[in-house]
């Protein structure tokens, strides 16, 4: 069983990553990854791994250097180490969720079912324990790329729902010309919101279409992003009671939009 090793950690050790695919003939729209990871050896077989599978890659060791790297260049995809040298990846995370809603998919040794949630919770889109296969991360970035609306190439025209303007290859949201500043779950939830006002949708439908594994969220994490929605929504328009509760079923957006 000597199948190639990707690490340059020690033989007794067990590589980050296993088994390189062979590089396509030919590639789809390129779409931006930034790697996150102190390990070289690591960053660099994933930046090889996805630049073979039709990406434009790139890799940074520290998440000072991330940050200041997605303010000034447009990421699609972030592959983000959870333990790096001067910040952990769950504190990176935090401040770019101030920023922006780019996807992003955790690395990390540890396995335990809290590390997992930790970083759902606070924003991340999926969370990849090593060791992992190439094929495995590439296959993971595309289908968060399909559920962010990123992979679709050129983008599709802003939709209008009422007073709300959506434009999903963006992953933004107007509301009355204005543009709402959303982390992640909060745009997937206005935006199905926006989509079809006045239908009840329950805390559970809510979760089911937001938030990539349901079951390791609380029915209660809805509420507080519900919340954090409605104070958004109230900086521009004060008077407008636009995100309507039906207790014991759920919310709907006013069709009054």
């Amino acid at each position: 069983m000597n199948s190639t090793s990707c690490s340059a950690e020690s033989e007794n050790r067990r590589p980050a990553v296993t088994a390189l695919p062979e590089k396509p003939q030919g590639s789809p729209a390129r779409r931006r990854v930034l790697v996150i990871d102190d390990e070289v050896s690591i960053s660099d077989t994933i930046v090889y791994c996805l630049e073979s599978e039709g990406f434009s890659a790139r890799a940074c060791a520290l998440g000072s250097e991330a940050l200041a790297l997605a303010r000034e260049e447009p990421f699609d995809l972030l592959v983000l180490d959870v333990g790096l040298p001067d910040m952990s990846g769950f504190e990176v995370c935090r401040r770019l969720r101030e920023t922006t809603p780019v996807p992003i998919i955790f690395l990390t040794a540890r396995a335990s079912e809290v590390d997992r949630v930790v970083g759902l919770e606070i924003g991340g889109d999926d969370y990849l324990v090593k060791p992992f296969s190439p094929r495995e991360l590439s296959a993971r970035a595309r289908a968060v790329l399909r559920r962010c609306g990123v992979a679709v190439a050129g983008g599709d025209a802003p939709s209008r729902a009422g007073a709300f303007e959506v434009d999903e290859a963006k992953c933004s949201i107007r509301y009355r010309g204005q543009a709402l500043k959303l982390s992640r779950y909060e745009f997937r939830l206005l935006r199905l919101l926006a989509k079809h006002p006045g239908r009840v949708f329950s805390r559970a439908q809510l979760m089911d279409h937001a938030w990539e594994e349901p079951e390791a969220s609380m029915e209660r994490t809805v509420d507080s992003h519900i919340k954090a929605l409605r104070a958004k929504l109230r900086e521009i328009a004060p008077d407008a009671d636009m995100i309507q509760t039906h207790r014991g079923m759920g919310y709907s957006l006013s069709e009054e939009a």
